[in-house]
């Protein structure tokens, strides 16, 4: 198991809704800020995706993929600034356009993505507001973008487990391409990529429950207690059980939100011997016990957990 991975896994990252599009100019798109994650890519003709300001629109190619955070509403249209409607009026607009051998016509994708939980915040809050990301020819994700748009061309049968392991593909590579290239990717996955530290914070992230030492995870790295603890300080900013203890706390919380785990479940799952020690350590960390945040969280209002029907096929 990689850091990427686990994260996405823990996450529960899935592709809510996906759909390959037919557009004759002149044509608009406005998407709600409530997506969490909106993921367009262009097949064939021309696109541009945008904020509020048409002026800093993003052009999308063949093969292109951009990802958008939630927060504000975007669009996308055959040039920037061009009039955009709401996806139910889009989709009686163009309805007939996939009938069309128009060459001026755009085939392009889009999808949205829910996370859940901390960690999945965490992933998205470590990408910029919008990330382009061009694919050049021969690589992985043009090729994923590519079979998506012919797997969604027409229905087959199975279609949709191979839509849902293309959707995985595509997220994966889009977000290991993406925090590759961010100025705020977290620190723990540019420390994954130090053989010194990988195998290190591979073990705390498999197994919280452990009752982790610095000599042993100085032992698993190969190095001693002081180079272990001097390069973890280096790479991430605190002590190595600092991490760990905010890793537990970071999962604590996505259980006492999800609501599935008595007290002393979650206590051992993130390395607490009882419900007591983890009560003690929740509320220094936290300033309140965990049953009393457990309250919070199911009263809070939600916070962009939607994800909308960015298109239907047309």
């Amino acid at each position: 198991m990689d850091l990427l991975y686990d994260h996405l896994a823990r996450a529960r990252a899935s592709g809510a809704v996906f759909a390959r599009t037919v557009a004759e100019p002149p044509w608009g798109l406005r998407l709600a800020g409530s997506i969490q994650l909106a993921v367009h890519a262009v097949v064939r003709g021309r696109g541009w995706v945008w904020l509020d300001d048409p002026g800093s629109a993003v052009e999308l190619s063949p093969g292109d993929v951009t990802l958008v955070r939630g927060g504000p509403d975007h669009h996308i249209g055959h040039e920037p600034g061009a009039h955009c409607l709401e996806p139910e009026e889009f989709r009686a607009r163009h309805a007939q356009d996939g009938r069309s051998d128009d060459p001026r016509a755009t085939v392009f994708l889009c999808g949205a993505y829910r996370f859940s939980g901390d960690i999945g915040r965490g992933l998205l809050d470590a990408l910029p507001q919008v990330l382009p990301l061009s694919a050049a020819v021969g690589d992985p994700l043009r090729d994923v973008v590519a079979l998506l748009s012919r797997e969604l061309a027409a229905p087959e049968p199975g279609q949709p487990t191979v839509l849902d392991r293309l959707l995985d593909i595509l997220l994966v590579l889009a977000f290991r391409s993406g925090l590759r290239r961010s100025a705020t990717a977290p620190r723990w996955y540019r420390a994954s990529g130090d053989p010194r530290l990988h195998a290190a914070l591979q073990a705390m992230h498999e197994d919280a429950a452990h009752s982790w030492t610095v000599p042993e995870l100085a032992a698993i790295s190969g190095l001693s207690r002081a180079a272990f603890a001097r390069v973890f300080r280096d790479a991430l900013g605190q002590a190595p059980l600092q991490y760990l203890t905010e890793w537990r706390m970071t999962l604590a919380r996505d259980h006492l939100r999800a609501d599935e785990l008595s007290l002393a479940n979650i206590a051992a799952t993130v390395g607490y011997g009882s419900p007591y020690a983890f009560a003690a350590a929740f509320r220094r960390h936290h300033g309140i016990p965990p049953g009393a945040w457990r309250q919070q969280q199911s009263t809070a209002p939600l916070a962009l957990n939607g994800a909308e029907d960015p298109a239907a096929p047309a």
